[in-house]
């Protein structure tokens, strides 16, 4: 049997790793405008946030395990809230870094996302989309979260397994353009919210007790994170 699976897995490993066709520019201008349509308007939005906090939750939880720190769990709430819980020194860089993950992961996934596209790597993205969600799915400890990871690692598992190229690269376009322009709506949300007087433990309060250094400038950092990533990784897409 072990002749048959080498080539079988070398294959595998090619078509996985190998770049794909650029779509059309008519199908990356398309999947931009679909990806506007669901962050910009609130009731569309308002469902597919979770997708984002799913993102967010996630960044939280790989730099704690990045930093040393021990991961305990992560909570999804049907209100796109989550909660992501880690043992370790209260302060420090560690804590810091953990801290200020949440709101730039997914302007930054989405950045990773469009370089790999603008580099032809569909399927590799769709993959790597994957096993972040399988990955992810071990540490959830609550049923609605486990629920939409597990819609969402189905959803990638469909397209990369059932779909042909044409709709795998809509697919890739869309979530990518989806968690640029997503990325970008939570920090300006939340600096509302604060406005109005609540909020008072956001990620940016943690991160002023922390480091002494205001909210604004968490926010500033938010800001300039998802919004460079829009631009940048908005280039790549075009291939401007």
């Amino acid at each position: 049997m072990t002749p048959l699976a080498t080539p079988s897995l070398t294959s595998l490993w090619d078509e996985v790793s190998g770049t794909q066709p650029d779509p059309d520019l008519w199908v990356v201008i398309a999947t931009l405008v679909a990806a506007l349509a669901v962050v910009v308007p609130h009731v569309p939005w308002r469902i597919a946030r979770n997708a984002v906090t799913i993102a967010h939750e996630g960044g939280h939880g790989l730099v704690a395990l990045c930093t040393g720190r021990q991961l305990t769990g992560i909570r999804l709430h049907s209100d796109t809230s989550g909660l992501t819980v880690s043992r370790g020194k209260p302060t420090g860089l560690g804590m810091i870094l953990t801290a200020a993950a949440g709101y730039t992961a997914p302007p930054l996934l989405g950045l990773g996302g469009a370089a790999l596209l603008g580099a032809g790597r569909i399927t590799l993205l769709l993959w790597l989309a994957t096993a972040l969600l399988l990955a992810l799915l071990v540490m959830v400890r609550n049923a609605y979260g486990v629920l939409t990871v597990v819609l969402a690692g189905s959803t990638f598992v469909a397209v990369s397994w059932l779909a042909g190229p044409q709709v795998q690269a809509a697919f890739a376009y869309a979530v990518v353009w989806f968690l640029l322009l997503g990325g970008v709506r939570p920090a300006f949300e939340l600096q509302a919210k604060r406005s109005r007087g609540g909020a008072g433990d956001s990620d940016a309060d943690q991160l002023a007790r922390l480091t002494h250094a205001p909210a604004g400038v968490w926010f500033f950092l938010f800001h300039m994170v998802s919004l460079c990533s829009l631009l940048g990784g908005g280039r790549w897409l075009l291939q401007l």
